[in-house]
């Protein structure tokens, strides 16, 4: 009895564990997440409403269905609203001090900043890819193509964009199709890897993808509820699971960041922002979060997330 009850955590968590490879989510599942959640640290950090300031009468932000920082603390929203531009550009205070993008999207889904401080976008829809300077001169476009015609609900091509050595761009074709394609600088294709199903190397939509120093590819395989890690070659390395219904990646010293939900609830269900061991998967720590479509570490310790509950959010350390 005694030996019971020693295993009965790492039990409990190889269960929660093969739960989560299971394609079709169910309540236990679920039960099985906030029990491991709650063996879990909370994050000391404090949540509040993003600030940001209209900059004229009549000026609205949508959805905004993602978030990104630059070297120099500015904060990119990308939104799906008709009464601001695609993409909007914030001081620390909330100020609007840029924006741009206007008549370029259909579903505008991520944004990403890559080292150099260039502005990334993917559309859901009409599956392009496009590379801005951040002062939003397009630099480039990468139409990927590949998905269905008429598209359904305007969800059926790009979800996300990553950056590995010498400029290689890794993006995530999540709607419609189950693959990452890589292409090189200058906007080549060079390949791709991942088909639709459960298996390694497989999508059920794959809606993130960061990429570590170590270049390993890190692709939130959204309806399998796992993460999966690949070299940049595409060869499948590894998987962490046990976060349910992963949304959105980030990448910050050393750790994994994941925004997630319970896979049997609706999207936008309340959730958290974890910060996770990105060898085991282990969660380090946590806050309580919903509608967690795309998330961003900053420098300084601060967990974005967009579109959040009731508008973009921030959590500050204590």
């Amino acid at each position: 009895m005694a030996l019971i009850k020693l295993l009965a955590p790492f039990l409990f968590v190889l269960s929660a564990l093969a739960q989560s490879a299971n394609p079709t989510p169910s309540k236990a599942e679920e039960q099985q997440l906030r029990m491991l959640v709650a063996r879990s640290p909370r994050a000391s950090l404090t949540g509040s409403p993003l600030t940001v300031v209209p900059p004229s009468a009549g000026w609205e932000l949508g959805m905004v269905t993602w978030v990104a920082m630059d070297a120099k603390g500015l904060i990119y929203l990308l939104q799906r609203g008709d009464k601001a531009d695609p993409i909007v550009v914030l001081n620390r205070a909330g100020k609007v001090v840029k924006s741009w993008g206007k008549g370029m999207y259909v579903m505008p889904h991520s944004i990403r900043i890559d080292p150099a401080g260039n502005v990334w976008t993917t559309d859901a829809a009409s599956s392009k890819v496009y590379k801005f300077s951040n002062e939003g001169k397009k630099l480039m476009e990468i139409s990927v193509g590949g998905q269905p015609s008429p598209c359904p609900n305007n969800f059926c091509g790009t979800t996300d964009v990553a950056f590995g050595p010498g400029g290689r761009i890794f993006v995530a074709d999540g709607y419609a199709n189950a693959r990452v394609m890589e292409y090189s600088a200058d906007g080549r294709k060079i390949r791709e890897w991942g088909t639709k199903g459960g298996e390694p190397g497989q999508f059920r939509l794959p809606h993130s993808i960061v990429i570590d120093e170590h270049n390993i590819a890190y692709v939130a395989d959204r309806e399998n509820g796992r993460i999966q890690k690949f070299n940049l070659d595409g060869k499948y390395v590894g998987q962490l699971t046990g976060t349910g219904k992963t949304f959105s990646l980030a990448n910050r010293g050393g750790r994994l960041y994941a925004g997630a939900q319970p896979r049997n609830l609706p999207n936008g269900s309340p959730g958290w922002i974890f910060e996770l061991d990105r060898d085991s998967g282990k969660i380090l720590r946590y806050v309580e979060s919903t509608r967690n479509h795309g998330i961003e570490i900053t420098n300084s310790g601060e967990w974005l997330v967009g579109p959040g509950a009731n508008g973009p959010q921030v959590f500050r350390p204590n």
